[in-house]
């Protein structure tokens, strides 16, 4: 029968029919991610609750009579999960900041979980780290292997206790899925990806995960305070400590939120500028001024002129905007709100396409000067649903995005291909100073010509800004 939908925050749902895992998609030719064991990286898919990648938020009829409150939840949740990762080099105040985030996150009305790091579990129950991966040949990829089937099934059998309580709800991941690519050669890690039938590392980065949050190992910029007593399953040095934060580091690398936090303040600073960037995430009040600066280049960049030791992701992306609150509707407080979906496409080092990623996103704009944004991670099929009730007077936006780390700071240059194709702009995640909201500082990349800064005004907004842009 046809598929009942129950309301969830977000855009509008759509209205088509179902199909099961297993059988034909309607959206494409392809079968539907219940045959494929690649599925597993997807952000909920627990196939005898027929929940699909990045959750349709789909129930069928005949399903629906026999389930509980609970067992409707966990299928369709009536309010949002964030899946927050938290990451990093040895000794960088993840354990102290799961300590810290849990109690502020519950005290605001949170139901929040966390989810332990598969591979220490595996460590602190009897897995001899040298032994283990030098005794028997090909011992990494069966051990990654594992702590990936581990780490999928502690998070999707969280996060379902989470959405059955029907509640907004915090998930916090003591590392994620791709951590462990920094513990691999790359021709092992693609092997381990090719077991897996994972065409797009997408699916288990921006597909799975709201956020990244890099806390930078002690061993880089405060090691005096390097230890690794708190933590059994580690064991290297300073510097090895600083070789695994920069691999671990370039893992993330094309996550459109991975935040990276330095030792450049006190380590409590370092945690309030955690907590602050959380609160932003989930929609809580907070005192954090703008941490991102743009930068009009005067050329589009050539990735050969990129240094060998820059990793770095490339992306076409597809911006459609929805539609435009009228003046009536707005709050006091609100000067401008409006939303659009997006479509983000993993380009290969081929040039090939390699997978996709769909997310809505809701905008206000406060008279005050503040830009509140909602983000949640949609279905294929959402999205196209919501493109075919795009707002028809302003054009679909396409830009090329190269996402890359430099200095410890994460940068992204966003190159416009429609509806204008000269105008290439690099966003940056700020470094903070001892001050939270202080004036910040940006290292450049010297492979990259700027014009000019941007200032956050209307003027270059109008100018420069897609939204604005984006009017027929």
């Amino acid at each position: 029968g046809r598929g009942l939908f129950l309301p969830s925050p977000g855009p509008p749902l759509c209205f088509v029919r179902s199909t099961k895992p297993g059988s034909l998609d309607p959206m494409s030719n392809a079968p539907s991610p219940g045959r494929c064991r690649g599925s597993q990286f997807a952000a909920a898919s627990l196939t005898t609750r027929r929940l699909r990648s990045n959750s349709g938020n789909v129930l069928y009829d005949d399903e629906a009579a026999s389930l509980t409150a609970a067992e409707t939840n966990s299928i369709v949740p009536p309010n949002p999960v964030y899946k927050i990762v938290l990451t990093g080099g040895p000794c960088g105040g993840k354990t102290t900041l799961l300590a810290r985030l849990s109690p502020y996150l519950r005290e605001r009305g949170f139901e929040v979980m966390t989810c332990p790091e598969a591979f220490t579990l595996l460590v602190m129950n009897g897995m001899q780290v040298g032994d283990y991966f030098a005794s028997v040949d090909g011992m990494p990829i069966v051990v990654q292997d594992s702590v990936l089937d581990m780490q999928i099934s502690l998070e999707d059998s969280l996060e379902r206790v989470l959405r059955a309580r029907g509640k907004p709800a915090v998930l916090l991941c003591d590392r994620g899925l791709l951590d462990g690519k920094a513990y691999m050669d790359e021709g092992g890690w693609q092997k381990l990806l090719e077991k897996r039938e994972c065409a797009c590392e997408s699916h288990m980065r921006e597909g799975r995960y709201n956020a990244v949050f890099h806390l930078v190992s002690a061993a880089e910029g405060a090691e005096e305070f390097y230890t690794l007593e708190n933590n059994q399953a580690r064991t290297e040095t300073a510097q090895e400590a600083r070789d695994m934060d920069h691999k671990t580091r370039n893992a993330w690398v094309g996550h459109p939120n991975l935040k990276i936090f330095d030792n450049s303040t006190s380590f409590e600073k370092k945690l309030q500028r955690v907590v602050e960037e959380t609160a932003k995430l989930v929609g809580l009040p907070t005192e954090m001024q703008r941490n991102t600066m743009k930068f009009l280049l005067k050329d589009r960049p050539d990735l050969r002129c990129f240094p060998d030791d820059v990793a770095y992701q490339v992306f076409d992306v597809e911006k459609v905007y929805l539609y435009e609150e009228k003046e009536g509707n707005k709050s006091n407080k609100v000067v401008e709100e409006y939303s659009f979906i997006r479509k983000r496409t993993t380009i290969s080092s081929k040039g090939e396409e390699s997978g996709s990623v769909y997310g809505w996103t809701a905008v206000q704009k406060t008279n005050d000067g503040q830009t509140i944004e909602r983000k949640r991670i949609i279905s294929r099929r959402e999205y196209y649903s919501l493109f075919n009730n795009r707002d028809k007077s302003r054009h679909v936006v396409k830009q090329k995005r190269i996402s890359f780390l430099w200095n410890i700071q994460s940068f992204t240059i966003h190159e416009y291909i429609q509806p204008v194709s000269d105008v290439t702009i690099l966003h940056t995640q700020v470094k903070s100073s001892e001050a939270v909201g202080s004036d910040e500082q940006v290292s450049i990349p010297p492979f990259l010509e700027v014009e000019k800064k941007l200032a956050t005004d209307s003027e270059n907004d109008a100018q420069y800004g897609a939204y604005h842009l984006s009017k027929v």
